[in-house]
């Protein structure tokens, strides 16, 4: 399969590396067809878009007509040689009708729709980060749009693959509580593959060991200390403002926050607050309710049972070493609890 070339920061361009298992999967569904819309959810920046783009290029070597969109930047692939199809996508990234991103999120369903009744027997549709794009509120339509064209396509067809990427937040939540999908975790990237992306990163940097122990394999905080020249502290700040760690969120919830950055773990525990829980997923800082790690469960690479370096518990994790280190760093700066 060919490896595409991906923009890790503005100045540098890197061959998609490892998401071996990921792209097996991928494979897999592609023998038979997804009976149910995938919808894959896992830590901001873990590398889902890539996995995603390089897919698209894997089915495509399988013989499908492939539909790929991101709505968020306006970005689509269209692998078919039809061409009202790519015409089409580009009207509607380019804003002609109306807001490009739920229009793009539409289109992606209609079209697949308009390829089978072109008489195309193989067909996928992947939607990166689509319920950002159209809203969480209609996250569970959409979903069910495409269940639909999985259960009655227009015509008979040898295989639908259907595959939506989801940062984690609140959207598993919302998907979760219809049977309208087959939710499967993504992880961050393994020391090995992290370290195929480090070796195409050019210049000093830092050694592998270090840069590991800072983005737990996740290539978006790769891509922010490679741009921030490998300043830590630089990073931290940003994330801390991205994720609004305020001096109220801090004085609301210290003597738990104090617990959860040593051992995210006891967010498990019963007597854990429900509300701190909550605001953690909302603001993408932590996994809550980890799968199983039966490999069957995920969409590639299982992480460990706990891994404490990293900030992994068998049911709740840091999304990164940086989002942990950057909820201690609130917590020293925004002085000790009253009394």
């Amino acid at each position: 399969m060919k490896r595409i070339r991906l923009t890790l920061a503005s100045n540098l361009e890197v061959e998609f590396a490892d998401r071996d298992l990921a792209l097996k999967r991928m494979e897999e569904w592609a023998e038979k067809g997804t009976t149910l819309p995938k919808v894959v959810f896992g830590p901001e920046g873990c590398g889902k878009t890539a996995w995603l783009r390089q897919s698209a290029v894997l089915l495509r070597e399988l013989g499908f007509h492939v539909i790929y969109v991101d709505p968020l930047y306006r970005y689509f692939e269209a692998y078919t040689d039809v061409k009202e199809v790519a015409r089409r996508l580009a009207e509607a990234a380019a804003g002609v009708l109306g807001d490009a991103g739920a229009w793009l999120a539409t289109l992606a369903i209609d079209l697949t729709k308009l390829l089978i009744e072109k008489m195309k027997k193989k067909v996928a549709v992947l939607a990166d980060d689509v319920f950002q794009a159209i809203g969480l509120g209609e996250a569970a339509l959409y979903v069910k749009a495409l269940l639909g064209l999985i259960e009655y396509p227009p015509r008979s067809i040898d295989a639908i693959v259907a595959v939506v990427a989801a940062s984690e937040g609140v959207t598993r939540r919302e998907i979760g509580r219809h049977n309208w999908a087959d939710l499967l975790p993504m992880w961050n990237m393994p020391k090995e593959g992290l370290k195929q992306l480090y070796d195409q990163i050019p210049g000093d940097k830092p050694p592998l060991e270090e840069v590991w122990k800072a983005t737990g394999g996740n290539p978006r905080i790769l891509k922010e200390l490679y741009e921030a020249k490998w300043d830590v502290e630089e990073v931290l700040r940003r994330l801390m403002r991205r994720k609004e760690l305020t001096p109220d969120f801090v004085a609301r919830w210290r003597p738990w926050l104090e617990r959860v950055v040593e051992d995210p773990e006891v967010l498990w525990s019963a007597e854990a607050p429900r509300g701190l829980i909550d605001e953690l997923i909302a603001r993408n800082l932590i996994v809550y309710n980890m799968y199983d790690r039966d490999p069957r469960l995920w969409a590639g690479e299982v992480p460990p049972e706990r891994d404490p370096e990293l900030g992994i518990g068998p049911n709740a994790s840091w999304q990164t070493p940086l989002h942990r280190e950057a909820v201690r760093r609130a917590l020293e700066d925004h002085g000790t609890a009253p009394g």
